[in-house]
């Protein structure tokens, strides 16, 4: 059965929103997109995990664009910026907004707009805080969309993507937009992983976690998860994120 270029453009977010619910299902104990801090944590916990400069100034900016450690963000047919003083950012999140434009511009017909990338402290707004991971270029800022069935569907996909521990995103109200930190490491091995059809899923430890318990859960084995990680003993903490293999 085709689709018929007369179908209400409600009816395809809708069918869209459908497909995203049965594939990328998440767990009762589902994130939110409240900001927390706890979010902040593990943002934060990030940036120092990847070794990030928190830049300053706009001549810092200049530099790490130099030497290819910001990569400049062009707008084109599939996302806008919109009030970005600074269009630069990490490569991973460049391409977190190429594939999220991609999936949104097809399901909504309409651009995805970013509202900010990355932000030297000396250029944060007031309200801004101060633990802010901006200055770091691992942060995107995206417009709310007005239409409602855009909303749902931009939501699910952030949380679902948040769930896999790749990312996380807060819904913020002054102006409305979602702030979203990208992991770039993670990231990238989480679409590496989907270009090469590699079954791995991402698992974020939680309080009385244990790598029995999260063998048992993905019906794997300790071993197996210690090898993909890497790991030199069973010790694991709270927030940490472990690739974990999967049967199917």
């Amino acid at each position: 059965m085709t689709t018929q270029l007369g179908t209400p453009r409600k009816w395809k977010i809708a069918a869209a929103i459908a497909c995203i619910c049965s594939i990328l299902a998440l767990p009762a104990q589902a994130v939110s997109l409240r900001g927390t801090t706890g979010s902040l944590d593990r943002q934060n916990a990030q940036a120092r995990n990847h070794d990030f400069t928190f830049l300053s100034t706009k001549s810092q900016v200049a530099r790490f664009v130099e030497n290819g450690w910001l990569v400049r963000v062009e707008p084109n047919h599939v996302y806008r910026l919109k009030g970005v003083s600074f269009p630069y950012s990490r490569p991973e999140v460049r391409l977190f907004l190429e594939r999220l434009g991609q999936q949104y511009s097809a399901v909504c017909g309409e651009e995805l707009v970013v509202t900010s990338l990355i932000r030297p402290r000396n250029y944060q707004p007031r309200n801004a805080s101060p633990r802010s991971v901006h200055p770091t270029g691992m942060a995107l800022d995206l417009h709310r969309p007005h239409d409602r069935g855009c909303r749902a569907w931009l939501e699910r996909v952030l949380l679902s993507l948040e769930d896999q521990g790749v990312l996380e995103a807060t819904y913020e109200r002054r102006p409305p937009h979602y702030h979203v930190a990208v992991y770039p490491d993670l990231y990238k091995r989480y679409v590496e992983r989907l270009v090469s059809g590699r079954k791995v899923r991402n698992h974020r430890v939680g309080r009385g976690d244990t790598l029995w318990r999260i063998a048992v859960k993905y019906q794997t084995t300790v071993a197996a998860v210690r090898r993909q990680n890497d790991l030199k003993s069973n010790k694991i903490y709270p927030g940490q994120v472990l690739e974990v293999p999967i049967s199917q």
